[in-house]
């Protein structure tokens, strides 16, 4: 780590894959050594839940472990309900000083964005007001390796904190499935334009009822860019892409003025 920070921070972590998932102990592993740590996240997996919040039952919350530097709980609610609830009763002041989300078991590139758990504990962290990250390997098995994330997301930690980045945006950071050694960069870069072509298949149980389960695939609408973070994930780029809760289309504003509404 380059940056030499003047006390020890406060760091919180959470995820959407589960309190228990290989990509959250990686998380863990990589802000370690920058102060003290908090994790909250979810007891199961609550991908796909976006900014979802738990309002019809309680929420319910344990503490799994405590070390030296690092507390660790887990709750039933959503990646959105960790941050609410650890804002509310785990950090110290109500404060902290960087929140990092992941590492998430998969890609949250292009369209992915509007589904993430991951990346809606990152939404919610900027309206608290604290810089956020958050980290995507595309690999989704269970056993993904999440060597190369550490060092090239402490790297990304480092300017952050040094440039006091962020309070308006997060960063949406994702990792080609590559060893440190074959990745090639890091690239800045937009979000592509892409959307999930989903559909519910319609399968019959052994007692002969049916049931529907979702299915479908990504399809990139510009496959042929070499800006976007889908592109230069195949190259075999690490990408970054700064998000804003602002999802204003300001270049429709005065057409629909011209409406005379």
């Amino acid at each position: 780590m380059n940056y030499k920070h003047k006390k020890q921070l406060r760091i919180f972590v959470t995820n959407d894959d589960s309190v228990n998932s290989k990509g959250i102990a990686a998380l863990i592993e990589m802000v370690q050594p920058y102060g003290d740590v908090y994790v909250l996240a979810p007891f199961a997996v609550n991908s796909g839940m976006s900014q979802a919040v738990t309002i019809n039952t309680p929420v319910r919350m344990k503490k799994i472990r405590e070390e030296e530097n690092i507390k660790i709980y887990a709750c039933t609610g959503t990646p959105t309900d960790c941050v609410k609830l650890a804002f509310s009763h785990i950090l110290p002041d109500r404060k902290a000083d960087l929140l990092v989300s992941g590492i998430n078991h998969g890609s949250n590139s292009s369209a992915s964005v509007l589904y993430s758990g991951t990346l809606a504990a990152t939404t919610e962290g900027i309206m608290y007001k604290t810089p956020s990250i958050g980290f995507s390997l595309c690999d989704y098995m269970p056993d993904a390796d999440f060597s190369a994330c550490i060092p090239i997301g402490r790297k990304i930690i480092d300017c952050v904190l040094s440039k006091n980045f962020g309070i308006n945006s997060y960063l949406n950071v994702n990792f080609p499935k590559l060893s440190l050694q074959e990745i090639k960069g890091i690239k800045i870069c937009r979000q592509a334009k892409g959307v999930w072509r989903e559909e519910f298949e319609r399968r019959t149980d052994p007692r002969g009822i049916d049931y529907y389960w979702l299915t479908g695939d990504y399809v990139n609408e510009e496959p042929d860019a070499d800006d976007t973070d889908e592109s230069w994930l195949a190259k075999g780029y690490v990408t970054i892409v700064p998000q804003t809760l602002d999802m204003t289309n300001y270049d429709d504003i005065d057409k629909i003025k011209k409406w005379n509404l």
